[in-house]
Parts: structure tokens; sequence; C-alpha cells
């Protein structure tokens, strides 16, 4: 039953994550108030996402650490400064914008980056690593990628920023790897297949909250959010664009740009918002949450891209040892 109900909202992921932003900021009034329980759902959404992560396959990825490498400065130096690059032409002078623009972007790479990579038969031993490095790496690598960013421009609580983060993605990670191994697997056959279908309503959960903080916003729309939301839809598209262009110029084989395509494009949306409502003004927010309305639909577009582009039998690269 679990495993069902599973299958059936990974399907529905596409369109749950924007409808559950829709849900959010029309029933914004009775559930704002209850904000606090977004970093405990998203601790267990890590957890459980970890649960299918061992010692072993992490090792494996890294002792080829130059695709990682290249990853995580795709995703916290090319990608910010795309952002920041973009934030600046549109919003010039509204330092808050270009801040939330530049957050949606510093942020760890998806948990969810792993399902549509299995379910595109990506490179899931590289998927599940860079995941686990990047949110390992995230209370230090988001303070500090904001700073230099965006630093000078906006008060930031980065010890508060960095202890959320540790308790939100870290801490969840280190537990789920540790009791699969402790469990020499077990916990990924049995504990996992029956937390899944709980993660992806998590997932819904927190996206909900986390819209209701910026309801008024979409309650008076204006010319203004309809900017936020194309920018934020290109910055998000171009993202899995030039990740995939990134992984076709080093000639990996088609699993690594899978791999890359998901990992690189896709952001920890969830945890963004977390840090936008927790240390930042609410217009810092916007942008962030605006990302939510789209991923998974990009995530589904680029995976109808991606078929495409090998369906047409493109000679295939190198492939990449992990």
């Amino acid at each position: 039953m679990f495993v069902r109900l599973n299958l059936i909202l990974e399907k529905m992921i596409p369109f749950l994550t924007p409808a559950s932003v829709i849900v959010g900021i029309l029933i914004s009034d009775y559930i704002k108030d209850y904000t606090f329980l977004v970093p405990w759902l998203f601790a267990f959404m890590t957890f459980e996402g970890s649960l299918n992560m061992n010692v072993k396959g992490l090792a494996d990825v890294v002792r080829n650490p130059f695709p990682i490498a290249i990853l995580l400065l795709f995703l916290h130096i090319v990608m910010p400064l795309w952002a920041l690059s973009v934030g600046h032409i549109i919003f010039s002078g509204d330092v808050l914008t270009i801040t939330g623009l530049v957050l949606a972007m510093v942020i760890p790479t998806a948990i969810t980056a792993f399902i549509w990579s299995a379910m595109k038969r990506g490179n899931t031993a590289l998927t599940l690593a860079m995941i686990v490095i990047d949110s390992l790496l995230s209370p230090f690598v988001v303070p500090l990628s904001l700073a230099v960013f965006v630093g000078k421009s906006v008060e930031m609580d980065v010890t508060g920023m960095m202890t959320g983060l540790f308790f939100m993605i870290v801490l969840p990670s280190i537990a789920g790897i540790a009791i699969n191994e402790w469990t020499k697997g077990k916990a990924e056959k049995e504990w996992k297949p029956k937390l899944a279908p709980f993660s992806k309503l998590g997932i819904s959960l927190v996206v909900m909250l986390n819209s209701s903080q910026v309801a008024p916003y979409f309650k008076q729309p204006d010319g203004k959010l309809l900017m936020i939301i194309i920018t934020a839809f290109f910055i998000s598209a171009t993202g899995y664009l030039f990740a995939f262009l990134i992984a076709r110029f080093l000639k990996y084989d088609r699993e690594t740009v899978i791999a890359f395509t998901y990992t690189g494009g896709m952001r920890n949306i969830s945890s963004g918002a977390v840090i936008a409502v927790s240390y930042f003004p609410p217009a810092v927010i916007l942008p962030v949450v605006v990302g939510m309305l789209f991923q998974q639909v990009l995530a589904s577009l680029y995976g109808t891209f991606l078929e495409k582009v090998y369906q047409r039998n493109l000679p295939e690269s190198k492939s990449m040892s992990v």
C-alpha cells in the first residue's frame, strides 16, 4: 500500500508543488501561525531521503571528485553570479528582491533531484553523493555565499542560519546514513518504503506553510510580482540548461549528463524558504517561494527534453567511473 501510494505521489509531484503554493496562499489566514513546524518537517524529509545512502556508495563517488567539484562550483558560484547579474539588470536597486533571487540559487541541491535522476535512469550514485556532500557543506557554504554576494546590503544572522541548516539537513542526513549502515541496508528496504509517501506529503505541507507567509503579495498582484515570476522562471530554466551543457561539454555519458542536469538545475527550495522566513524580510521570501511554482514542472519538461536528445542516438560520451 505504501509503495503504491508513493508511486502515485511521485507522479503527482510536478503538479502537487504548485498546487500546494496556491492552497497555502488561499488558506494563509488559517495556517500562517504553524510555520514553526517547517524545520521539523524538513528534518524528517531529509532523514527519509538519506535512508538509501551508505558510506560505500559515497566513497566510490568521492574517489573521482572532479564531477562533484564542478557541480559545487556551478551551484554556489556560477548560478548565484548569474542570478545576481540578472537581478541587477531587471530589479536595479531592489536589494531585497535581488537577495531572494540569489538565495534561491545558493541553497543546496534538492533531495527530489534523486527521484528525477532515478526515474530518468541517471547516475544515481553521483546524485546521492552530491546531495549528501552539498547538504553537509550547506551550513558553511550558504552563509558564506550570501555574505559574498549580498552580505554588504542585507543584515544576516549567520550563526542562526548555520545552526538551522545543521539541524534541518546535516544531522538528519548523518542519522539516515548511520541507521542504514547499522541495519546493514534493512532501513532502506523496510523503513524507506513506509516513510517515503509521508515525505512526499511533507513537501506539500512545507510548501503550503511557507507560501502562507507571502500570501499578501499574491492576493494583491501587480507588475512587479509578474516580473519576479518571469525572472525566477528564467533563472531556474537556464540552471537546468547550463548544467546539461556543461556535462555535454565535458563529454560525460548519458547517465552522468542526466545526473548533472537535475543536480545542477534543482534546488532545495523548501530549505531556502525556511531560511528566508527565519532570517530575512518578507520581500526576500517572495522570489524563493515563486521558485516552488515551477521547479518540478521544469524537471518534468527537461526529462522529456533529455529523452528526446538521447532518442536521436547522439554520440555517446566517455563513461565516468563512479
